[in-house]
């Protein structure tokens, strides 16, 4: 390789390292300051419970990584200031950088994992024996597609970078998310001008292509496989989710038009005037949760979270049934503001909807108690009726999909149908924030 391009190849490998440090730098200094301005502004509970996991020590965490990207630095420096550096030694210092590469990614909970580029990239250049070079690039493609975010953390508790962005404020999110997208992209863009100058230039380029062609093909082939498998589990949460909108949604409107249409057969021979303003009232329900089945389908929200607030939503759902049946139902909070992400309204909602529902067709109760207040950095939601309780529970399609709504918030519910009517407990850890006012 003429002295030219192997000082391009220099200035390429040193711009990859360069962007990797700033990289591992921010991901470092922003868990850092972001750990120190929730204990600042005494949010710790409420942050810990919207993560599932969090770094012991991130000023400790900090030091050491940056420490080891040092040690990188240097090995970078001892191959291209020793010219005649023999194999062995490059092999070695190669080997250490995917040593301290996995201690780094691992650190940062698989974050990130573009240092294996970097290692990528070195291999390419300095390995000159094909087999060793072929194992280290194995071993670099292997480690890229093990070192995955959204796969390990199926398995095991990590942090995420992406909650501690959004512990700021909606224009410093912007800001911080283009960032750290803008320097992921640009390590990508020179990783694949570096391989394919490399590879360009390099004598006995075909044989080396064919075979890191057939890596990266099987490696392309395990990732769709993975994506295949991805989309049909969302695929599934997506139809899970539309069953239990659809089901939540027209169970509780059918249940208030039958129990009226009792009520309109108790009422036709003695005040046929009173009848007819239930029938009224029925069809305005009945109008109503088709709008609102039709929102489900398009949007999987419902209408009145769409037009009104949280409370006054529930609380319409509390007159409208009360209207249309002979069930009083209350609704009690103290909270002036009910505020809070989509989810979790749309969980709230539904769970008192489809308790409401059970109480009337399946607890036959004549009087519904709700209560939503809040209990240190999480909602305490209360329903409780005067039916006939259940001495045996059954795992039915409605409490089944309310446990899995509140599941999904990694909140807890309860049931209870020993006592005097039927009592559903759920505790929801609330992200309060900037969206709480």
């Amino acid at each position: 390789m003429s002295n030219g391009k192997e000082r391009f190849v220099t200035l390429l490998q040193g711009a990859m390292l360069i962007l990797n440090v700033v990289c591992v730098a921010l991901i470092c200094v922003l868990i850092y300051v972001t750990t120190r301005r929730i204990l600042g502004n005494y949010n710790a509970r409420e942050f810990l419970n919207s993560i599932s996991a969090f770094p012991e020590d991130p000023k400790a965490n900090m030091i050491v990584c940056m420490a080891l990207m040092g040690i990188l630095v240097l090995t970078f420096l001892v191959r291209h200031l020793w010219r005649e550096i023999p194999n062995k030694w490059n092999v070695a210092t190669l080997i250490l950088d995917m040593f301290v590469c996995s201690i780094v990614i691992y650190r940062l909970n698989f974050n990130y994992k573009g240092l294996l580029l970097l290692v990528f990239a070195s291999v390419i250049a300095y390995v000159k024996d094909g087999k060793m070079k072929l194992a280290l690039v194995a071993m670099a493609i292997v480690g890229y597609l093990v070192a995955d975010y959204e796969l390990l953390s199926i398995y095991m508790p990590l942090y995420n970078i992406s909650d501690y962005i959004q512990y700021y404020s909606y224009d410093t999110q912007q800001y911080l998310f283009s960032v750290y997208n803008i320097l992921l992209s640009l390590n990508m863009m020179l990783f694949i001008v570096y391989c394919v100058y490399v590879i360009n230039v390099q004598r006995g380029t075909i044989e080396e292509v064919n075979r890191l062609y057939h890596e990266l093909q099987t490696a392309n082939e395990q990732l769709q496989e993975y994506a295949n498998v991805t989309e049909r589990m969302a695929q599934t949460r997506e139809r899970n989710r539309l069953a239990r909108e659809i089901h939540d949604t027209l169970g509780h409107t059918l249940t208030g038009i039958v129990t009226g249409l009792d009520a309109c057969m108790a009422l036709v021979d003695v005040s046929p005037e009173q009848t007819r303003k239930q029938l009224s009232l029925l069809s305005k329900v009945g109008r109503e949760g088709i709008r609102d089945i039709r929102r489900s389908v398009n949007e999987l929200r419902p209408d009145s979270l769409e037009r009104l607030s949280l409370e006054v939503a529930i609380r319409k759902m509390v007159t409208d049934m009360s209207k249309v049946s002979d069930v009083r139902i209350h609704f009690k909070t103290e909270e002036k503001h009910l505020k809070f992400d989509e989810d979790e309204e749309n969980a709230i909602y539904r769970v008192v909807q489809e308790s409401i529902t059970n109480a009337v067709r399946h607890g036959h109760a004549k009087e519904i108690w709700i209560t939503l207040e809040r209990l240190e950095g999480e909602m305490l939601l209360t329903i409780h009726d005067n039916g006939i309780g259940c001495k045996e529970m059954k795992s039915g399609f409605g409490t089944k999909h309310i446990k899995e709504r509140i599941e999904m918030l990694r909140g807890t519910v309860t049931f209870d149908g020993q006592h005097q009517g039927f009592t559903v407990t759920a505790h929801i850890p609330i992200r309060w924030g900037e969206t709480y006012d």
